[in-house]
């Protein structure tokens, strides 16, 4: 019988966000109460987690839902940081920082051409 795809999607996407938090699977399930094998059954793909416990795992990894499956965003708690001191920011200093970020992604990246 063949996988279904979410899976390894959610699964992969499970671990990236745990290893950003430097812990480790059987680290992550104690954290939640949970068995030590919990987190590691869902990134071996042997199944889901309800959906409270996927409300209590992206609350440990400090994400909203959301931002659990913006599979583009590869560092969501950074990002959500960032968007909080932004906002701080007067217009004017706002402006600045966008067009700062805008340079820095339109510079070629090393090694291409």
């Amino acid at each position: 019988m063949e996988k279904d795809p979410f899976l390894e999607i959610f699964a992969t996407r499970l671990a990236a966000l745990r290893e950003q938090r430097n812990k480790s699977a059987r680290e992550m399930s104690l954290d939640l109460g949970q068995t030590h094998s919990f987190i590691n059954a869902i990134e071996t793909q042997r199944y889901l987690p309800t959906m409270l416990n996927f409300v209590e795992i992206c609350r440990y990894l400090g994400v909203t839902e959301k931002e659990f499956f913006d599979y583009d965003n590869e560092n969501p708690k950074m990002t959500g940081e960032l968007y909080q001191e932004i906002i701080k920011l007067d217009k004017k200093s706002q402006e600045y920082f966008l067009n700062l970020i805008r340079d820095v992604n339109n510079r070629p990246k090393p090694g291409s051409k």
